[in-house]
């Protein structure tokens, strides 16, 4: 089936966003394909008759996303429950998300029109926030979350659990649950595996740990993890979604991560890889 409808997602705070996007339109426009902006990205090009982006569904048969690789985290929060291809168009050098860059927009918009591309799909984290005596809160991550000291300085003391069995009590600035697509992001910064987008796993990371015996470890993604802390000592800790939606825990508070019921398609231009961007993003042999 020819894809006609391109959805576009502009992060509007990118050097060279607005002359990206003409650009974007135009080679979409020269190949019979049609162009939907969301509404902050009408907003930049200074039109009106944007649509939300949570409506992209009903609309669309892509969404492209301008920006880098924190503009596609961005974007999943704005899609809400979109399930068709996503392509991130970096502005700049190649990131991990992203399909291609901004030098590339013929052959993405030619690839698109002649349904010439394939999708990689990324397991997503659904984290739920349980407090006493509040109803529970749920957030979505594509790379991770993250449960990390407050501004005290002071390393907290967290408990997870795994099936409900006790994997760990650690001490540590913070844990980060990782897919396999943020194993290359917060994850690997704090020394956890780099991962295969397709294995069907989990990884946790302890931040700074107190005892060098404290290690990633890598779980089944049917795992259900549960990190708490009773530690009137831990202070105040702050969890993360992908780097965003910061919520302040307390002692008391539970969160529950397991893997979410839907998916994250991202699109790939023939010929490229995840192992690809490894070689070149980590500069190994053979770029």
């Amino acid at each position: 089936m020819l894809i006609v409808n391109v959805g576009i997602l502009v992060n509007p705070h990118k050097t060279g966003s607005l002359p990206t996007l003409h650009a974007l339109r135009a080679a979409l426009k020269s190949r019979g394909c049609t162009a939907v902006l969301d509404e902050d990205t009408a907003t930049l090009a200074g039109e009106t008759g944007g649509i939300p982006a949570e409506e992209f569904s009903t609309h669309v048969d892509v969404a492209a996303v301008l920006g880098g690789d924190g503009t596609m985290l961005h974007a999943l929060s704005k899609l809400g429950n979109f399930e068709k291809p996503v392509a991130g168009i970096n502005i700049g050098t190649l990131g991990f998300l992203t399909s291609c860059t901004d030098d590339e927009l013929d052959v993405f918009a030619s690839a698109v029109a002649q349904n010439r591309f394939t999708t990689s799909v990324r397991t997503l984290l659904e984290a739920t926030v349980h407090r006493p005596g509040k109803p529970p809160e749920s957030f979505i991550a594509l790379n991770e979350v993250t449960l990390a000291r407050g501004d005290t300085g002071r390393l907290i003391s967290l408990r997870a659990q795994v099936n409900g069995e006790l994997l760990n009590d650690y001490r540590a600035d913070g844990l980060i649950v990782a897919t396999p697509t943020g194993s290359t992001a917060y994850s690997l910064s704090a020394g956890g595996p780099l991962i295969s987008p397709s294995a069907a796993v989990f990884v946790i990371t302890p931040i700074c740990p107190h005892s060098l015996s404290q290690r990633s470890l890598v779980l089944s993604d049917d795992s259900v993890i549960e990190l708490s802390s009773e530690a009137m000592d831990s202070g105040p800790m702050i969890f993360t979604v992908d780097g965003r939606d910061s919520i302040h825990i307390e002692s008391g508070d539970r969160l529950e991560v397991k893997k979410a019921p839907r998916s994250f398609l991202l699109l790939r231009l023939e010929g490229r890889s995840f192992y690809g961007a490894l070689r070149q993003k980590l500069h190994w042999q053979g770029v």
